[in-house]
C-alpha cells in the first residue's frame, strides 16, 4: 500500500475533532522535562519504556558492537535531551558533539553533562547499557565514561545551510538522530532539505543512524499536543537512497501502547552509508 493510500482510522479521526492546536517543537516552548519524565523515566511500569529506551538501546548497542560503524567523531542531533542512545557510541567515538535546536533542551543535556543538580536522571539508561557489555555492575562509569566522551553541547538552526552557523565543525563519521527531523519539517519536501541539512554534518563513507515515527500525527509533552509529520517506511528509505545513501540495517517495532499520549503506529530505526 503507498503512502497516499493509506486511510485514517476512525479513531484517529474522531480524536482530533475538538483538539487545540498542535505546538511546534523548534517554535513554541517545549517543556523537555515534561517529554522525558513522560515517555523515559524509570518506572517500572512505564508503557513506553519497550518502544522508546529498550528498542533504541538495543539497536545501537547491536551497530556499535558489530564494529561496521567506526570513527573519531560522532554528531548527534536528536530531539529534547536525549543522551541514552548514546552510552554504546561513547565506547568506539571519542569526540561526541551534541546539536540541539531548543534552547532549554540545550540547557537540560549541559546540566546533565556537567552532573549539576536537577539535572534529569539518566542511571536506569546507563544500568541498561551496561547490562548490554556484560557489565552491569558498572552503571556510574558507564554515565562518567559518556559525559567525558562528549565535548560540546552546542545550539544549531535548520533554518541556516550550515545548521551551526557560525560555528564551522569537523565532518562526522557517524551522525545520530532521533525524531529531529520528523517533529521539525513541515511536509515531505521540507524533510527532505531538513535531512539533507543532517547528512552535510557526515563525511562521505561515514554512517547516519536515524530513529523515525511512522504514521504519527502528534505527541503529548506535559499539557501541550505537538506536532510532528506523518510518513512511512518507505518514504524514509526513498528518502535516504535519493541523498546518496546505502542502508545497511534497519529495524521496526510496532506500538505497544494504548495511544493516549502519542499515536504512532511504530518506530524505525535505520542505518545508513554515505556514498557522496
Amino acid at each position: 500500500m503507498s503512502r497516499t493510500e493509506l486511510v485514517e482510522p476512525s479513531w484517529r479521526r474522531s480524536h482530533k475533532m475538538d483538539c487545540p492546536p498542535l505546538k511546534i517543537y523548534h517554535k513554541h516552548a517545549f517543556n523537555c522535562r515534561a517529554f522525558t519524565e513522560t515517555y523515559y523515566n524509570d518506572k517500572p511500569d512505564m508503557e513506553f519504556a519497550d518502544d522508546t529506551l529498550k528498542f533504541p538501546m538495543n539497536n545501537f548497542h547491536y551497530i556499535f558492537s558489530s564494529g561496521f560503524v567506526k570513527g573519531d567523531v560522532l554528531i548527534d542531533v536528536s530531539m529534547s535531551s536525549l543522551i541514552h542512545h548514546l552510552y554504546s557510541a561513547c565506547d568506539i567515538f571519542k569526540d561526541i558533539i551534541i546539536l540541539k535546536l531548543n534552547e532549554k533542551c540545550n540547557m537540560e543535556t549541559s546540566k546533565w553533562k556537567d552532573t549539576r543538580t536537577g539535572a534529569t536522571e539518566w542511571k536506569h539508561t546507563s544500568a541498561h547499557a551496561a547490562k548490554l557489555e556484560g557489565k552491569s555492575t558498572q552503571t556510574e562509569d558507564k554515565d562518567q565514561q559518556l559525559k567525558t566522551a562528549i565535548s560540546h553541547v552546542i545550539s544549531c538552526d535548520f533554518e541556516n545551510e550550515n545548521i551551526t552557523h557560525p560555528v564551522e565543525l569537523p565532518l562526522a563519521d557517524c551522525v545520530t538522530s532521533l525524531w529531529i527531523a520528523d517533529i521539525i519539517s513541515k511536509d515531505e519536501d521540507d524533510y527532505m532539505r531538513n535531512l539533507e541539512k543532517i547528512s552535510k554534518l557526515l563525511k562521505p563513507g561515514g554512517h547516519l543512524i536515524l530513529m523515525a515515527a511512522l504514521n504519527t500525527t502528534y505527541f503529548t509533552a506535559g499539557e501541550d499536543r505537538c506536532y510532528i509529520l506523518t510518513f512511512d517506511e518507505s518514504f524514509v528509505k526513498n528518502a535516504l537512497h535519493k541523498l546518496g545513501f546505502v542502508i545497511d540495517y534497519y529495524a521496526v517495532q510496532k506500538s505497544r501502547h494504548d495511544r493516549k499520549l502519542t499515536d504512532y503506529e511504530a518506530f524505525m530505526f535505520i542505518t545508513a552509508c554515505k556514498t557522496k
